[in-house]
């Protein structure tokens, strides 16, 4: 087996994917980091090098094949040059540098999207991930973080996201205000999901207005959404609790409510209600 090319934690290679840890050299440098197998298989069109220890490149051949395959430089490295870049507890020995990928969010809106995900104040990096996932499953036409959320590229979200960070457009930076002007402009409704929402989601499906082109604006984890956030909205939708939790967590209000959403947009004669027992 060769000898690792990458060895010193002194590297230029190795401080510089280092200083991607802070988003002022993310934004600065339009890189980011994706760390393990299922992040840089989906990386690929994405990655301008890819680091891997002499373990992780036997373990995931396929993967470093495809990456050299799309003209991506691939360097070796220690398990210490890798573990200093990753983020994680236990590396899984493979780091792609990535560029930004974000989608401007005019590009969005001429695509006439019919299922969009607002991340209006989310805050936590992890949160922000799952959901995006949650979207992608979903099939959901895009996303976009508001001027109030989290750092898309920041690594907890990109590790959440397992990968559909790559998937669909996603627009940044956008104030919530503009983003809901914008969908609705093109002939997008919008729903604030909300607990204490005045509009229940399975009446929303029985009722058979979930059919058309959607957006969902979901809000800060702790408190939800402003008034003035929610009075932005066509409707705001609570998701009903039949037992006797408090509520549900984001992520999972996001992914029911965007399930529910995706089935009403591809029901044919109607739609029955997704959270009834």
């Amino acid at each position: 087996m060769a000898a690792p090319e990458l060895t010193s934690l002194r590297s230029p290679r190795v401080v510089a994917a280092r200083r991607l840890a802070k988003r002022s050299f993310r934004g600065k440098e339009r890189r980011f980091l994706a760390e393990g197998p299922q992040s840089v298989r989906e990386a690929v069109d994405h990655l301008v090098e890819l680091y891997v220890t002499p373990d992780a490149a036997e373990r995931h051949a396929d993967i470093v094949a495809a990456v050299r395959a799309a003209g991506v430089p691939v360097l070796t490295a220690t398990d210490e040059v890798i573990a200093e870049m990753s983020e994680t507890v236990t590396p899984q020995g493979l780091v792609g540098l990535c560029r930004f990928l974000d989608t401007p969010f005019e590009d969005i809106l001429a695509a006439r999207p019919r299922l969009v995900a607002v991340l209006a104040h989310v805050r936590d990096p992890g949160n922000a991930g799952t959901v995006l996932r949650c979207a992608d499953a979903a099939g959901a036409d895009a996303v976009v973080l508001t001027d109030a959320s989290v750092d898309l590229y920041n690594p907890k979200s990109v590790r959440a996201s397992v990968g559909s960070i790559f998937h669909l457009p996603v627009a940044v930076g956008v104030p919530v205000e503009d983003a809901v002007r914008g969908l609705r402009g093109a002939g997008v409704r919008i729903l604030a999901a909300d607990g204490a929402g005045d509009r229940d989601l399975d009446a929303e499906l029985d009722g058979g207005t979930m059919g058309g082109p959607t957006a969902w604006v979901f809000g800060n984890e702790a408190w939800g959404l402003p008034e003035e956030t929610r009075a932005l909205a066509d409707a705001v939708v609570r998701v009903p609790i039949h037992g006797k939790a408090e509520s549900l967590n984001l992520a999972t209000a996001a992914a029911v409510c965007l399930y529910a959403s995706a089935r009403a947009q591809r029901a044919s004669g109607g739609c029955r209600s997704v959270t009834s027992s």
